[in-house]
């Protein structure tokens, strides 16, 4: 994967721009959930207030940007607990890492 520090701003700022701006399936809430998602896990602050930012001015509030960060601390302590264990799948009926029964129908 490429590092932007490792290419020329300007494609940078384009691969952003066709990425977080121009279309696509995920409407701009999603992506910009994913964006904050991302950088906290990364532990980048500039990033994280930024996303941040851009979250509350799509309508969230602070309610809702919590449970945000509540999802991204659930997963990520589950997803290290079952990466400490080393669990492997074992083909049972998927509970979202400890959450909810997920039907097939449900992610079609």
């Amino acid at each position: 994967m490429t590092s932007f520090m490792m290419i020329p701003e300007e494609e940078a700022a384009g691969k952003v721009k066709a990425i977080m701006h121009e279309g696509g399936k995920l409407d701009s809430l999603t992506r910009d959930i994913i964006a904050l998602t991302v950088s906290v896990m990364n532990g980048y602050d500039y990033c994280s207030s930024v996303y941040t930012a851009a979250l509350r001015n799509l309508g969230l509030d602070d309610e809702a940007i919590l449970e945000v960060m509540s999802v991204v601390d659930l997963f990520s302590g589950l997803n290290k607990f079952n990466s400490g264990l080393q669990v492997e799948p074992d083909g049972k009926p998927w509970y979202g890492c400890g959450g909810h029964k997920l039907n097939v129908v449900d992610i079609h």
